[in-house]
């Protein structure tokens, strides 16, 4: 089984980038962030057309996630329950395979702003209660995939520079301590898992050619639980869709298992 996760950066204007990648890779899960458009805009007749079910929780303009599945997508989940929020950032649903029920999870977690601005404290309080919910849904779901736009470069490895971005959003202690205690649910990063020491990245700023002289953070995630990992075969990213004309400023990251 292969699955993926990309932040897309807008899905109106990157659908082409989105079915070109599908009919080359062939996923049997692609997770989209960031798709900037409401429900009744996502391009369900597209998806269609590939042979996939999809379900979206969209907004416009901003945040928005979608789980694109050759596997029908059963008791779906919109948001963190007993969260407030009105911004479209989670989505998550069963599929049932030939080995059992795995739990699909989808995320963009909060960008952050800055380490001083109420954009921070919103993203560790979101990162908070997303947290005691996961915990509750592996009780429920044994083999669970959490995937998305983190927003956390976990470790100084997968930041192109870390003195330079020291404390600053992405990298800050307290982002990197929540992400820790996903972690510590029992799932691992699965990337690292399998490249414990492969210097790579899946997001570059638009900005100072950030691309082209690598200037890139790892924070794009895919975390699975011990039985998922343990059967894992490969995890890569894949650049190529960056290489793209108006690309996003992310790439696919995926898992074989």
């Amino acid at each position: 089984m292969k699955l993926a996760t990309w932040n897309v950066n807008s899905l109106t204007v990157r659908i082409g980038q989105v079915e070109d990648w599908i009919k080359k890779s062939q996923p049997d899960l692609l997770l989209l962030q960031e798709t900037k458009q409401e429900n009744i805009k996502f391009p369900h007749e597209a998806i269609s057309a590939l042979g996939y079910h999809a379900i979206h929780n969209g907004q416009k303009t901003y945040n928005g996630v979608a789980i694109i599945s050759r596997y029908e997508l059963f008791d779906i989940q919109n948001n963190i329950p007993d969260f407030e929020d009105e911004q479209k950032r989670l989505i998550a649903a069963t599929i049932n395979t030939d080995y059992g029920k795995i739990r699909i999870v989808c995320v963009y977690v909060p960008n952050g702003q800055s380490v001083d601005s109420e954009k921070y404290h919103y993203k560790l309080d979101w990162l908070k209660h997303f947290t005691l919910w996961l915990k509750n849904e592996m009780v429920s779901f044994p083999d669970i995939i959490i995937a998305g736009d983190f927003n956390i470069a976990p470790q100084d490895i997968d930041c192109h520079d870390p003195e330079a971005w020291k404390n600053n959003i992405l990298v800050s202690p307290k982002e990197r301590e929540a992400f820790q205690k996903i972690i510590d649910l029992g799932l691992s990063d699965n990337f690292r898992v399998i490249n414990p020491s492969e210097i790579q990245y899946s997001w570059w700023d638009y900005r100072m050619a950030g691309f082209r002289r690598n200037l890139g953070m790892r924070i794009d995630h895919i975390l699975t639980n011990k039985n998922i990992t343990d059967k894992t075969t490969n995890s890569v990213i894949d650049k190529e869709p960056r290489k793209s004309e108006r690309p996003s400023d992310h790439t696919p990251v995926v898992i074989e298992f």
